[in-house]
């Protein structure tokens, strides 16, 4: 069996700094530290840092009184700074830079006296924490009928901004509906679309053109990495979301001559080795990585963990 590996795939840069950040509060104030949310959108990096003293949070008030808190790599609300603040807990923010750089596109939008809107995933952590970060009201739509729904005068001075975990393709459809029923409107650089997911999701889309089916390592809950499996039976290839090797099932494999997998932007490396694993168990195995796009982006550390 031909096995092909996207490329890129896995880990982003956000969520490298997100997982270092914890380990490395670890490493300085000791365990525990207290992260509110998963860290990042998978179980076994969760786990693998509750093993190492973090204590994984929904709610602030779980956090005893000066204790080193991390907040999630998908931002938080205003709020939620607040209360922080207000109880004085030490906090390194894990926030990543990308989702920053659409909370604070927000607000200039917002200060500008335009009303805004944000495309994205009702529910999503990071789009709560967007929509709790920006000063006003904010409008989510997930699809083109949201658009039409929008109850607001066509020359309404309006703008938007997307999740991070949304691609250029993602959004595209519902942008262009946007412009369509509004004559002022502004939004972001098309370059300001987070590179990562982008290049995950072409990726995929080459990857297709070779394989017969698609494995996508990644969580249930991972929105980007749904949103693979999601292209790839798109564009009609078989695709199949796992956490890991343990949840392949032989099945699948019957006529596949050429199995292709991709990691979504929060699964470790070491979980792709697992279903590769999981395949050479199943029979003789020959793995290929395609060419694609290298990434060579980190982003800085807080001050806090990098002095002294």
């Amino acid at each position: 069996m031909e096995v092909f590996l996207a490329q890129p795939r896995g880990f982003c840069a956000g969520v490298v700094r997100a997982i270092d950040i914890v380990e490395r509060a670890l490493e300085k104030y000791g365990p525990p530290v207290y992260v509110r949310h998963e860290i990042v959108h998978n179980k076994y990096v969760v786990e693998s840092l509750k093993k190492k003293g973090a204590i994984f949070v929904e709610d602030l008030s779980e956090v005893p009184p000066g204790s080193v808190t991390v907040f999630s790599a998908h931002g938080v609300a205003r709020s939620v700074e607040e209360e922080a603040e207000a109880r004085e807990l030490p906090v390194l923010n894990a926030t990543c830079p990308l989702v920053s750089k659409v909370h604070n596109q927000g607000k200039r939008y917002i200060a500008k006296g335009r009303t805004l809107i944000l495309i994205g995933h009702a529910g999503h952590p990071e789009v709560d924490g967007t929509m709790g970060q920006v000063p006003g009201p904010v409008f989510l739509v997930q699809s083109v009928e949201d658009v039409a729904e929008l109850a607001l005068p066509a020359g309404t001075p309006v703008a938007y901004i997307t999740q991070t975990t949304l691609s250029v393709d993602d959004t595209k459809d519902i942008i262009t509906a946007l412009q369509a029923k509004f004559t002022d409107i502004q939004g972001p650089d098309i370059r300001d679309i987070c590179y990562a997911t982008q290049n995950r999701q072409s990726a995929v889309r080459e990857l297709s053109k070779l394989v017969d089916i698609i494995l996508v390592v990644g969580a249930a809950n991972s929105s980007n990495s749904n949103r693979l499996r999601e292209i790839g039976t798109e564009v009609g290839v078989a695709s199949y979301l796992i956490a890991d090797g343990s949840e392949l099932n032989p099945d699948w494999l019957k006529d596949a001559k050429a199995v292709g997998i991709t990691a979504g932007a929060s699964a470790p490396e070491v979980l792709v080795d697992d279903v590769i694993e999981a395949l050479r168990r199943i029979g003789p195995v020959t793995v290929s990585v395609l060419p694609g796009r290298e990434e060579n982006i980190e982003f800085r550390l807080p001050a806090e963990l990098t002095a002294g």
